[in-house]
């Protein structure tokens, strides 16, 4: 019994070279879909930005409110550094629009309000409530109901209702604006000339939520005041905290990431090095012949190495009886037990210890897998001498 390999052919080298032009393509097509791609998520991160950027023009950015705000006749200056915003600020009637970033510290958010004729705060927390409103706190967020303003500050009460975002309570010297259970959503006092106000913007002035109810009309009153508007956008730039807890660049020693580099350079050496390289196609002649049994062998080799007594013992087995049949002239179609009862017959054995060894025996540890073994090879040499015993007898 024989199994044959399939014809292989090898290429020419004008297909080689074909073949090696088709994958320097894809691979220039995916780099350049790569880049496509990369260009296309920066400019959905430019448009997106953070929330209420006043350039962007995502649903949670401020750029409509800056232009209904320059339609009006105010001028909005954009500013992304502190330094920036302060010397806008020192130009004279000013309303200054800024989170309550933690990017500054404690002195530097009061030296930029102090600088700024009115001040809203449209991303209010804890510190910024703590510093510009004493005694006020964030007490909660509103419901999705719309509030009526009912308070005495004529900016609020000229823009009409609201659905709050975030609740405020407890500021002393302020007038509290859209009163509702827990807080109210707009808290403004008094500050020199002009007035500090805080609010959140993040759910009334987005872009996303600006034309509902009276959100608008709030924005340009309380903005729009001023003949120049200075948002500031603070960024990690600003910082000069120095309370912030050491990162783990701060921790490690110096030579840690340039050992890191160092490292990774040597494994993509080593794998560049050691890596398995495919050589040129080399011609032989096929078809090319197998032996079933070496194919039987073969795979006995394989399940013994992985420990697979079971799959082992049954090509062993399989092995056996193939060989056993064509001494004993049985034809192809002959089952295993009569393979067995057939064996047994001739060399004058037990049918059901030659049944065992055939058949029936299941070796559960390698010692048994080799006791098996070694009664097949027994069983077929002794089928074999009772053949032929020409060829066994000295």
């Amino acid at each position: 019994m024989t199994t044959a390999v399939g014809m292989a052919t090898v290429a020419p080298p004008s297909n080689r070279r074909r073949r090696a032009w088709g994958w320097a393509a894809i691979a220039i097509g995916l780099v350049l879909a790569g880049l496509v791609g990369m260009a296309l998520a920066g400019a959905g991160q430019w448009a997106e930005r953070a929330p209420l950027d006043p350039e962007s023009s995502g649903p949670s950015g401020g750029r409509a409110l800056a232009q209904i705000l320059g339609e009006r006749g105010v001028q909005v200056t954009i500013v992304r550094d502190r330094a920036g915003a302060l010397a806008a600020l020192g130009r004279g009637d000013t309303t200054l629009v800024i989170p309550d970033s933690p990017f500054l510290s404690d002195e530097a958010l009061l030296e930029l309000t102090g600088a700024a004729a009115d001040v809203v705060v449209i991303e209010p927390h804890g510190r910024g409530m703590r510093l510009l409103f004493p005694g006020a706190e964030v007490s909660g967020f509103g419901s999705t109901d719309a509030i009526a303003p009912n308070c005495a500050f004529e900016a609020a009460h000229r823009s009409g209702p609201i659905v709050a975002g975030t609740l405020f309570a407890g500021a002393d010297d302020a007038v509290a604006c859209y009163p509702t259970e827990g807080g109210s959503a707009l808290l403004t006092r008094v500050q020199g000339d002009g007035r500090v106000s805080a609010i959140d913007g993040s759910a009334l002035f987005d872009n996303a939520h600006l034309a509902e109810n009276g959100n608008a009309a709030l924005a340009v009153n309380l903005l729009g005041t001023r003949t120049t508007l200075v948002w500031f956008v603070p960024t990690l730039a600003d910082s000069d905290r120095t309370d912030a807890s050491a990162s783990l660049g701060d921790l490690t020693p110096a030579w840690v990431s340039p050992a890191i580099v160092l490292l990774l350079c040597a494994a993509l050496a080593a794998a560049i090095w050691r890596g398995r390289r495919f050589g040129p196609l080399v011609a032989e002649n096929l078809p090319v012949t197998v032996r079933a049994a070496e194919t039987t062998e073969g795979r006995a080799r394989l399940y013994a190495r992985s420990r697979d007594t079971l799959h082992t013992a049954d090509q062993l087995r399989i092995g056996a009886l193939g060989r056993i049949a064509r001494l004993l002239a049985l034809g192809p179609s002959a089952s295993a037990v009569e393979i067995s009862d057939a064996a047994a017959q001739r060399v004058g054995a037990d049918s059901g210890r030659v049944r065992g060894i055939l058949i029936d025996s299941v070796p559960a540890t390698e010692r048994q897998l080799m006791t098996l073994s070694d009664d097949l090879h027994d069983l077929e040499m002794a089928v074999r001498a009772a053949v032929r015993p020409e060829r066994s007898t000295p």
